[in-house]
């Protein structure tokens, strides 16, 4: 059976200080997790990384 105590994320809208916070976490670990895949799949990352800058040198501004 659902909980029906409304939980605290919906009670209060979040601050944008908040949000900010949340999100920088979330790019630390995401940063980490890329850095974790980089060592344990060294060509992999090598490949997706030179796709990344290929598909820089090829975008226009």
């Amino acid at each position: 059976m659902p909980d029906t105590q409304p939980s605290e994320e919906y009670e209060t809208p979040e601050t944008a200080a908040q949000r900010r916070a949340r999100r920088a976490q979330f790019l630390r670990d995401l940063n980490e997790a890329r850095e974790l895949r980089e060592r344990v799949q060294p060509r992999r990352a090598r490949a997706a990384r030179m796709r990344q800058q290929m598909r820089m040198r090829t975008f226009r501004w």
